[in-house]
C-alpha cells in the first residue's frame, strides 16, 4: 500500500528476484515518460521503492501523483 509521508506518497515492491523487479520498473518508466511525470526510485536486487511528489508544486503530492500510484498499481494487480 502507499503511504503518505513527508510530501511523498512512498511504497515498496519485492520481487522474486532481479530481472521481475527490473522489468517492472521498465514498464513503470514508460507509463511515467507518457505522462511526464517521474519517480523518485531506488533498486536493491529484488526491492524497488517508489517515492512521488510533484516538483513544480512546491514537492508535494498532487493528483498527479496519486494518478501515477493507480497506474503502477494496476501492473501488479
Amino acid at each position: 500500500m502507499w503511504r503518505e509521508q513527508n510530501n511523498q506518497l512512498t511504497r515498496d515492491f519485492q520481487f522474486t528476484d532481479f530481472s521481475e523487479a527490473f522489468a517492472f520498473m521498465t514498464r513503470v518508466a514508460l507509463i511515467a515518460e507518457k505522462m511526464d511525470h517521474h519517480p523518485w526510485w531506488s533498486n536493491v536486487y529484488n526491492q524497488v521503492t517508489i517515492k512521488l511528489s510533484t516538483h513544480d508544486a512546491g514537492n508535494t503530492v498532487t493528483e498527479k501523483d496519486r494518478t501515477l500510484a493507480g497506474a503502477i498499481d494496476a501492473l501488479i494487480h
